[in-house]
This record gives C-alpha cells, structure tokens and sequence, in this order.
C-alpha cells in the first residue's frame, strides 16, 4: 500500500457497508486521491465497480486473495 492511500478495512461487514465506507472516505479525499478498500463479502466484487462509476470515481486495481478483495479506487 502506497502511503498517499487512504485505508478503509470493511472486511467482516456485508454489502452496503463496505461500500458506504467507501463513499465516506472518497468524500473526505482531496480530488485525485486514493482509497483502498478491503472487503470479503463477495457482492464487493459487483457493488464496488458500480458503486464508483456513479460516484464518477475510478477503479485503478481490484484484486482477490484469501477470501477477500481489494479495490484502489481514485476520486475524480
């Protein structure tokens, strides 16, 4: 993890509160920032990409290892 990222650890929580942790941590991000979400409920892989494409942010990474995911998502 890059030490401009903001972290936002969701794992243990189901679909929306990742995704609501999410908005929160994109909405207190300056433009151009980055979050990165960790999750393990499997809607994460459906919820977050669409989640971000509303909000007009950018997915950069999505990743899946041991159970969970990872998403790098950038604030327009």
């Amino acid at each position: 993890m890059a030490s401009d990222e903001i972290l936002v650890d969701a794992r243990g929580h189901r679909c929306p509160v990742p995704t609501l942790r999410l908005r929160r941590a994109l909405e207190g991000a300056p433009p151009g920032g980055r979050v990165r979400l960790l999750a393990d409920d499997p809607l994460a892989r459906i919820d977050v990409p669409h989640f971000a494409a509303q909000a007009g942010a950018q997915v950069l990474e999505q990743s899946e290892a041991d159970g969970g995911f990872s998403f790098l998502v950038a604030k327009a």
